[in-house]
């Protein structure tokens, strides 16, 4: 959509299927979490052409991003936790004190760092803003690629 470069979307079963894919030559390129590449492209069995997170990844310092040659572009996977709607804000606030306070420790910081990826500490505000936002970028993606349910 922000390029005009037009590609074949190849399914696969899962992500083991598709860098099998990849390594063997039957496709040319992938896109997938960083976690579950890193390996790969560190064993070189796999090359890094960009990252597609707004800045560069700790893991691997010398892979630009895809917004370096696409001004604007991002994408990343976000794990969240959430809890029903009616869950009291006190167990919420003590919820997120604790989450936050984990992510904050270095230990889990550089384990995640270590997998290349990175800790989003805030508050459920914070974390719900994010969410709309996202949902809202990729409503235009889908209107534009004319995606119907099936």
């Amino acid at each position: 959509m922000m390029t005009g470069v037009e590609v074949v979307h190849v399914p696969y079963k899962g992500t083991v299927a598709a860098l099998t894919g990849v390594v063997s030559g039957e496709v040319h390129v992938m896109f997938d979490a960083t976690t579950s590449v890193l390996p790969h492209i560190q064993s070189g069995r796999l090359r890094a052409l960009a990252v597609t997170t707004s800045g560069r990844v700790e893991m691997l310092p010398g892979v630009q991003t895809v917004a370096e040659s696409v001004p604007g572009y991002e994408v990343q996977g976000v794990l969240g936790i959430g809890a029903p709607r009616n869950t009291p804000a006190e167990i919420i606030g003590r919820l997120n004190r604790e989450i936050n306070a984990l992510l904050a420790d270095p230990g889990p910081r550089a384990q995640l760092a270590g997998l290349g990826s990175t800790a989003f500490v805030g508050t459920p505000a914070d974390f719900g803003k994010y969410v709309y936002d996202d949902v809202q970028k990729w409503a235009k993606v889908v209107k534009f690629a004319g995606v119907r349910p099936e």
